[in-house]
Formats: C-alpha cells, structure tokens, sequence
C-alpha cells in the first residue's frame, strides 16, 4: 500500500475530485493549507500592498493498493496540471499496515469495502 499526499490548487480540487472517482478512488482526506512559494511577489490593491507568495493550496491524502498507484498519480497530473508555475506536488510513501477501527480488519481490506456475494 501507498500513500499520496498531492498539494493542488484549491479551485482545480473538484475536477481532481471528480476524475479520482471516475477511476474508483471514493475515499480520501483533504486539507486548506497554505505554503510559501519560490516566487515572491507583491501586488498592489486599492493603495494597499499585498504579498502574494503565500499560496492556497488543497492537500489530499489518499491511500492506495499498489496496483493502483500509478492510475492514481496519473490521474491527479491530468486533472490538477494547467502548466503554470504553482501547480503542486505529489509526495508518495509506503504505507506498512492498515487497521479498520470498527472491526479491527487489517491491510489492504481496511480500506476498501469488499463486494457483497
């Protein structure tokens, strides 16, 4: 299992969102955060200054069997890329163990559902 934790543009999370559950991902965390870019730059508003280097950002994190790994990451470049500087990153790490807390499942059953025969 792996984790990917993607830092997206926040105006650009539903379209990933939405592509993530074409290709079965249902499930997954995300965050408002903020983070300080390698450009610096001021823009002014109304007389006032304002520093634009502080970046909105959305951060998703989502676990997935290794098989879906690279449709996974594939998918959120497609959906999150528009080219421009600030588009994000993508961070993946193994993940050892799972546990449901209901009912104490273990692995990669913890985080799927399974069919119902």
């Amino acid at each position: 299992m792996k984790k990917i934790e993607a830092i997206i543009r926040r105006d650009l999370y539903e379209d990933v969102k939405e592509a993530l559950s074409e290709i079965g991902v249902q499930f997954f965390s995300f965050w408002d955060v903020r983070g300080v870019g390698k450009t610096h730059d001021k823009k002014q508003y109304r007389g006032t200054e304002y520093d634009t280097s502080y970046i909105e950002r959305r951060l998703l994190s989502i676990i997935v069997n290794d098989a879906y790994l690279e449709i996974t990451v594939k998918t959120i470049l497609d959906s999150a890329a528009t080219g421009e500087i600030g588009d994000g990153k993508i961070f993946i790490s193994p993940i050892d163990e799972t546990v449901r807390i209901r009912n104490g499942e273990r692995g990669p059953e913890a985080i799927y559902y399974k069919e119902k025969e």
